[in-house]
């Protein structure tokens, strides 16, 4: 019998296929268990998707989740943190993969991605902007590229360094004790906490 007899299940599948690391045989898995095993849980799934948007927001500030009033409010580190010390960041997991690795003294930035001009995405579609305002203040003495150590996060900090230094900045980069090609939100915290100690100059 052909799927395609049912396009509501075809429908949930290609949705769970969006997203990462969730093949058509999982896809497909997830949805028949939906279906057969736990009814009552594909409707407690739809309602936490979608409080997600309604609850949790942005700080105006870091970027960094907030939850509450989505959008606009100031996170707890940035009301909390040195303000001397900002480390960059590309996604908001990253800022909980670093913190279990004991953290930074300083606050976050979230750059909500990179510059991979192959995607589409420059420096524009990004926070760039919005950390500069915040070095500019004159309260920042280090900025912490903690970027991922691939290609894109490579270019991704040199660009960084490029705008941030002359701004009388101190800008530095994790040791590479991370390996190439991998990514912060899996990266194991003694790892972590070894590359931020190593970090060095940009």
């Amino acid at each position: 019998m052909q799927l395609s007899r049912f396009p509501a299940i075809e429908e949930c599948i290609e949705a769970f296929r969006r997203l990462p690391g969730v093949g058509p045989k999982s896809a497909q898995r997830i949805v028949f268990h939906l279906l057969g095993k736990d009814p009552e849980a594909a409707g407690k799934i739809a309602a936490s998707c979608e409080a997600l948007h309604e609850k949790v927001g942005l700080c105006g500030t870091c970027s960094m989740l907030v939850e509450g009033e989505a959008g606009g409010v100031d996170c707890s580190v940035c009301g909390a943190r040195n303000p001397g010390v900002i480390c960059v960041v590309e996604e908001p997991a990253d800022v909980f993969a670093v913190e279990r690795a004991g953290g930074v003294k300083g606050r976050y930035h979230v750059l909500m991605g990179v510059i991979s001009p192959l995607d589409g995405v420059e420096p524009e579609d990004l926070t760039i902007a919005k950390l500069i305002e915040r070095v500019k203040t004159g309260e920042v003495k280090e900025v912490i590229l903690a970027l991922n150590p691939n290609m894109a996060g490579e270019g991704t900090a040199l660009y960084l360094a490029q705008v941030l230094k002359p701004l009388g900045v101190r800008v530095t980069q994790l040791a590479h004790g991370l390996p190439m090609g991998s990514h912060l939100e899996y990266a194991d915290e003694m790892t972590l906490t070894r590359s931020l100690e190593g970090r060095r100059e940009m």
